[in-house]
């Protein structure tokens, strides 16, 4: 069973209708499967919470339509409900055929949609909104609505009187104004759920007005709709990202298995779940620490420090200064390291924001300052060893006062990067960049990334 969650908008409110109906139907004893279009961290971490199961991002532009729905297919097919929620509106999307939009990613995973409406300062007005929206596309089942936002009985009574009235479309339920369905939100969107400290709370408060007003029994058989996929038919992990070169275990000439450090904390949380899948298939073993709070490394061959948000975190961050000084002398005796934007920013000398300086590791030989408008927003290409590559980035802050000997490994292509013509730093074993990529068939950097270690191991073991 399988259901979209999409809108009218973006700012419609279908993030927190999908995660209390996660959370609610998880609550029931169902085992329920959560998917989130685009290149978004902060939703998935919230959803993974919710649901209690690792929700995974589908992405036409870092993505073949085949590795969409072989990931799709995989992780929901054992699942009792799967929930995808959608990016901005469900027609809305890059190119103007509407090929990538939400619309195209219904059709793709054959799924009936459930439209999340923002009825503030609107009543009859609902009813020609959503009949264009039938009418557009009459390969999309809309197959239900959540009046959300309404403001109070006597509103909520004239809008569900319309949707009755001029459509066909069934009235999921209802929801009003309350403090309870409200996350903070700040520049990259919602406060993480890694950051926020009653996360769980937040989403308990979420589930409860979610099971007063939404007919959870009528949207479970809306979601039967969905037509099941054989288990035959299911790829496997290898034949999704086309990794089958890559053996059981990725060391078989080192004595032990792979260990990689994985930065997770407050400040730490940026990680697509299918990339992380890819490390644990290769047989790699994915170690937490945290920046913030451990004093010293754990006992690993390479780090992984992803995207995140270290500068509300930077005064903890300087205050560890034992870390960054383990992790400053792990680079400098040659360990592998990879970092994304935030691990970036970390790996930087300082951070500024809002008036205040904070020292960090100071292996790259730049200054990150933080800004009020994003420096690097949305899709990206590079090109790299004469190939070009899909990915994303959502920076505020810039990468200043940088060494005129820093070595460069990207070209952007589209995008901005660190100076909007170059990105990609490269110090020993080291490459740090505000790109986010993600791994697929066409852009295997986990496969690149346990290479690169393999190698440098298998250096150590011969001297």
């Amino acid at each position: 069973m399988g259901v979209y969650i999409s809108a009218a908008h973006k700012s419609s409110g279908k993030t927190t209708v999908t995660l209390g109906l996660c959370a609610a139907y998880a609550a029931r004893g169902l085992k329920v499967s959560p998917f989130k279009k685009g290149p978004d961290y902060i939703d998935p971490m919230w959803l993974t919470k919710a649901a209690t199961t690792p929700c995974y991002n589908l992405d036409f532009y870092t993505m073949a339509r085949d590795e969409i729905t072989s990931l799709y297919r995989q992780k929901s097919h054992f699942s009792d409900l799967t929930i995808v929620e959608g990016n901005k509106g469900l027609y809305d999307g890059l190119s103007i055929d509407g090929s990538d939009s939400n619309g195209a990613m219904v059709k793709l995973l054959e799924l009936p949609v459930l439209l999340v409406i923002n009825c503030n300062g609107i009543t009859r007005g609902v009813a020609p909104l959503l009949l264009g929206y039938q009418a557009f596309d009459p390969e999309i089942k809309i197959a239900g609505v959540i009046l959300n936002q309404t403001g109070g009985s006597r509103h909520e009574s004239k809008l569900q009187q319309v949707v009755e009235e001029y459509t066909d479309i069934a009235i999921l339920g209802s929801i009003g104004r309350v403090p309870e369905m409200e996350i903070v939100e700040r520049h990259l969107g919602l406060l993480p759920s890694n950051e926020a400290d009653q996360a769980q709370h937040k989403i308990e408060e979420i589930k409860g007005v979610v099971e007063s007003s939404v007919n959870l029994d009528q949207l479970l058989e809306i979601s039967k709709i969905e037509k099941r996929v054989e288990l035959e038919k299911i790829e496997t992990i290898d034949s999704i990202h086309n990794l089958r070169d890559i053996p059981k275990t990725a060391t078989p000439n080192l004595k032990s298995k792979i260990r990689v450090g994985i930065a997770k904390d407050e400040a730490f949380g940026f990680y697509y779940e299918s990339d992380l899948d890819e490390f644990r298939s290769a047989g790699v073993e994915l170690v937490p620490f945290s920046p913030i709070h451990d004093q010293k490394l754990p006992t690993v061959d390479a780090l992984f420090i992803g995207g995140g948000f270290p500068e509300t975190q930077s005064s903890a961050l300087e205050q560890n200064s034992k870390m960054r000084a383990e992790i400053y002398a792990a680079i400098e005796s040659g360990m592998p390291v990879y970092a994304e934007c935030g691990g970036l920013m970390y790996l930087s000398r300082q951070i500024e924001w809002n008036g205040q300086i904070h020292k960090m590791v100071g292996t790259i030989a730049g200054d990150c300052k933080m800004h009020k408008r994003p420096q690097g927003r949305g899709y990206v290409k590079f090109i790299h060893n004469q190939k070009t590559t899909p990915a994303h980035e959502f920076h505020y802050s810039s990468l200043d006062n940088l060494a005129d000997d820093i070595e460069f490994t990207y070209r952007i292509k589209r995008g901005f990067g660190i100076d909007g013509k170059r990105d990609g730093i490269v110090y020993k074993n080291l490459l740090a960049s505000y790109i986010h990529q993600r791994n697929s068939r066409d852009n295997s950097w986990v496969k690149q990334f346990i290479d690169k270690i393999t190698k440098v191991l298998t250096e150590k073991e011969k001297i």
